[in-house]
C-alpha cells in the first residue's frame, strides 16, 4: 500500500489517518548543486527519507515542498527562493488544514539546511494549537554520522553538493548523478558571508562546497539507514507519548 497522500483517494487517506494520525511533509528546495547534481537534490533526499520513515511508522507522506529559502543562490540558473515568512505561512496553513482531517502530528523532514529557522518558527506558532503539533527533523546527529562515514571535512560545518549529499544521492537516485563532473572545492572562508550578507553563490566557482569526488553509494546507504532509524525512533517516541 502506498504511503504517499498524492496517490490516495479521500477515503483511503481518511482511513490511514484514522489508523495513524501522523503526516510527513518533506521540506526541500530548488537550487544549484554543482555540475554533477540536479537542482532538486534537497527535494529528492527529503522525499526518500520521508517514504522510508512512513513505511516503518505508518505515517502518510504529503507532496514535497519544492521551494525553500535559497537566497544565497539567487543568481544561479534554476534556483528558486521563497521569503522565510512565506514558507513559514505555508507550513502553518498545511498543518491547520490537516488538523481538520484528524492529523495530530505533522513531521517536517528537511533536506535543506536553510529551512531550519523557518521550520522552528512554524512549530512555535502552532505549539499551542489544541489539535496539531509540528515537529522538525533534519539529519539526526549529522556531525557524528559524517565523521564515521565520510572521508572529507565539511566546508566550515556546511554541507552542499559535497561528499555527503552526493553519497546520499548515489544511494537513492544514482541515475541523476554524473560523477564524471564531480569536483573538490573549498572556497576561502569569507567574512562577507559569515559576518555580513554575501551570498554563497559569490564564493564558489563550481557550486560545490567540499569534496564530491569521494562520494559512494555505499556511504550514502549506510548514512540513510542511520537517519531513517533515528527519525523513526523520534516519531514513535513523540506519538507514543501523546497517546
Amino acid at each position: 500500500m502506498t504511503v504517499e497522500a498524492k496517490h490516495l483517494s479521500r477515503a483511503a487517506f481518511a482511513e490511514r489517518i484514522k489508523q495513524c494520525p501522523v503526516a510527513i511533509l518533506p521540506m526541500g528546495a530548488t537550487e544549484q548543486h554543482g555540475p554533477h547534481l540536479p537542482l532538486g537534490v534537497d527535494i529528492i533526499l527529503a522525499e526518500a527519507l520521508s517514504k522510508r520513515v512512513a513505511e516503518i511508522t505508518g505515517a502518510t507522506v504529503l507532496p514535497a515542498m519544492p521551494f525553500g529559502y535559497s537566497w544565497v543562490w539567487r543568481d544561479d540558473p534554476g534556483s528558486v527562493s521563497l521569503e522565510s515568512r512565506t514558507l513559514e505561512d505555508v507550513v502553518v496553513q498545511v498543518a491547520e488544514s490537516l488538523a481538520r482531517h484528524g492529523v495530530r502530528h505533522l513531521f517536517l523532514i528537511n533536506g535543506h539546511e536553510a529551512n531550519a529557522s523557518t521550520m522552528k518558527q512554524a512549530a512555535r506558532r502552532l505549539w499551542d494549537h489544541k489539535d496539531v503539533k509540528v515537529w522538525r527533523l533534519f539529519y539526526p546527529d549529522l556531525a557524528t554520522v559524517m565523521g564515521e562515514h565520510c572521508e572529507s571535512p565539511t566546508w566550515n560545518g556546511i554541507v552542499h553538493a559535497c561528499e555527503f549529499e552526493t553519497s546520499l544521492m548515489l544511494a537513492v537516485a544514482p541515475e541523476l548523478v554524473d560523477m564524471s563532473k564531480a569536483v573538490r572545492e573549498y572556497p576561502p572562508a569569507d567574512k562577507g558571508y559569515f559576518m555580513g550578507g554575501r551570498p554563497m553563490g559569490e564564493l564558489s566557482q563550481s557550486g560545490v562546497f567540499g569534496d564530491a569526488t569521494l562520494a559512494t553509494a555505499e556511504k550514502g546507504e549506510a548514512m540513510m539507514e542511520i537517519f531513517v532509524q533515528s527519525m523513526c525512533d523520534a516519531v514513535n517516541e513523540i506519538c507514543g507519548a501523546s497517546e
